[in-house]
């Protein structure tokens, strides 16, 4: 239900900024959804943390390994709309650094899109900095980074 939420979201916003067009194809969403399975954010390299309110699901944050020596990249930051304003994206990013230090790394880095300018302003104020890319994923405009 979440991963499909994150896609959902993000995919329509990407629609509506590039394209004009109030919502993602249906198909295509779920190829995007397939193709990506989040398997990468298993252990031992990776984790997947579930946020809960009043004991239902509402966000996630994924950490995993790399790309580099003690190095962690943090992945899927998300919460449902009704969750948002009280604080819960500070509280998974935190979370998710306390992974990533359990895996080993000194240092995070995320990716993340022009358009998300939430997400920006949240990593901006949780201490990340912007850095030069680290990756070359198809839809990411910004990199950040923080020591740990």
């Amino acid at each position: 239900m979440l991963w499909r939420a994150y896609y959902t979201e993000v995919s329509d916003r990407w629609y509506q900024v590039h394209e004009g067009l109030d919502a993602t194809d249906p198909a295509e969403l779920e190829r995007e959804i397939a193709a990506d399975t989040g398997a990468y954010l298993a252990p031992p390299d990776g984790v997947l943390l579930v946020a809960r309110y009043a004991g239902d699901p509402v966000g996630t944050a994924g950490v995993r390994l790399g790309p580099g020596p003690r190095t962690a990249e943090l992945k899927r930051v998300f919460l449902l709309k009704r969750a948002r304003g009280r604080g819960g994206a500070a509280l998974l990013v935190g979370a998710a650094e306390d992974a990533a230090r359990a895996l080993g790394a000194t240092r995070i880095v995320l990716d993340t899109r022009s358009d998300l300018v939430e997400a920006r302003a949240l990593y901006a104020r949780l201490g990340y900095a912007e850095t030069e890319p680290h990756n070359q994923q198809p839809y990411a405009e910004r990199w950040f980074g923080k020591d740990l």
